[in-house]
């Protein structure tokens, strides 16, 4: 595979952001922009790792186009990313950002971004403010809507018809999100609503007063190393006769650091490596066989971002001077993703299909999500209708 990745971080922020011209020499630039140190660093591994093996398998060829691929570490911190994000425009006159992990980084550095000339493509994090009354004619997220994934435990957990719950997240807006998204799905009682630091990786507070609640189920958001700790501690608790339902808490981006801890708890997501589609299998074969471990719905999603940038390219003819045209494209998805029914909605976000997952133990003795049962099918988000584009 020929590619030029260049991994490292920014120098310096630019005071001012001129709007770079689309590149005119036969290559398209495009710069990844994920954690990638600290605790939740594997978050952004796997969807680099998802978006370099979409581009070795185009022969680093989108559209026609030879990529330049830039990899940076936002750090998980804003404003780190918002000066990277800056010099990805500005210094390396990027045609595409695809990234961040966190909600708070993508708000950060939209507006550089899209300002600067750059489409941004988010391939995890997906704000209600950006689904609705702020959406970007420049911004198409192949992830969700922050509240769906949360909705799908929120349906379950009224079907089964628990009537208290604790729901438990980080103190930030993909949390509040989560929060919003539960309960959405979900009239029974809340017994708590449990707002923690982000980053927090010692439980035995909140977990203390879970099992003084004694409630009907445990609704927890943790991306990344929280989620590690925090299901772990809930085992050594006694707490596992309490129903465990999540996001991104046990998926294949924790799994190998919690192992049987995590065994039967259950989640909700668009997609699990499980899925019955033909490109599914053949990607998670090809990434397992690459990387030694199963791909999280991280991966998925920055695949389906470069091969989005692929279809947008064939359909412009490698052209990427026409921004309205060039939208056009990018709003077709003319692509086949690995979750199979994708379409974007009025205001760039996608309108697909959830799923109930479990933790088991593969045949491989790999541990990963499992598809329980469709939850919602061919789902757009609730803030469509407050977008203006």
């Amino acid at each position: 595979m020929k590619k030029n990745i260049a991994l490292g971080a920014a120098l310096a922020l630019a005071t001012a952001l001129p709007l770079h011209a689309a590149s005119t020499d036969g290559k398209v630039r495009i710069g990844l922009l994920y954690t990638l140190s600290g605790p939740s660093a594997i978050l952004g591994e796997q969807s680099r790792d998802g978006f370099l093996m979409a581009a070795e398998k185009l022969g680093n060829s989108f559209g026609g186009l030879e990529a330049e691929i830039i990899v940076i570490d936002d750090e998980q911190k804003p404003d780190v990313a918002v000066t990277r994000a800056r010099e990805m425009v500005e210094r390396d006159e990027v045609d595409f950002v695809v990234g961040p992990i966190f909600s708070n980084v993508l708000y950060a550095i939209l507006q550089p971004v899209t300002q600067g000339g750059a489409i941004l493509v988010s391939t995890n994090a997906g704000t209600s403010n950006l689904a609705g009354a702020e959406c970007n004619p420049d911004l198409f997220v192949t992830s969700y809507q922050n509240d769906q994934i949360h909705e799908v435990s929120g349906k379950y957990a009224q079907d089964q018809g628990y009537g208290n719950v604790v729901l438990i997240t980080p103190n930030y807006q993909a949390g509040k999100d989560a929060m919003t998204g539960f309960k959405h799905s979900y009239s029974g009682n809340v017994a708590s609503e449990m707002f923690v630091p982000l980053g927090q990786l010692d439980f035995s507070a909140e977990l203390a007063q879970i099992a003084a609640f004694q409630p009907d189920a445990v609704y927890a958001f943790m991306p990344g190393g929280m989620g590690v700790n925090f299901v772990k501690q809930y085992r050594q608790a006694g707490l596992e006769t309490i129903p465990f339902l999540s996001a991104f808490t046990v998926d294949e981006s924790t799994l190998p650091a919690q192992g049987a801890d995590a065994l039967d708890f259950l989640a909700g997501s668009n997609w699990a490596p499980d899925l019955d589609t033909p490109e599914t299998a053949a990607f998670t074969e090809a990434f397992i066989a690459k990387y030694d471990r199963v791909p999280a719905t991280f991966a998925m999603q920055a695949y389906d971002a470069a091969m989005l940038i692929d279809s947008a390219l064939r359909i412009t003819g490698g052209k990427l001077d026409d921004r309205e045209a060039l939208r056009a494209a990018m709003k077709q998805a003319d692509f086949t993703s690995l979750r199979g029914d994708f379409r974007f909605g009025d205001n760039h976000f996608p309108i697909q299909d959830f799923y109930l997952t479990k933790v088991v133990q593969r045949e491989d003795g790999h541990f990963a999500t499992s598809i329980v049962q469709p939850i919602f099918e061919d789902y757009q988000d609730n803030f469509v209708s407050s977008c203006q584009m």
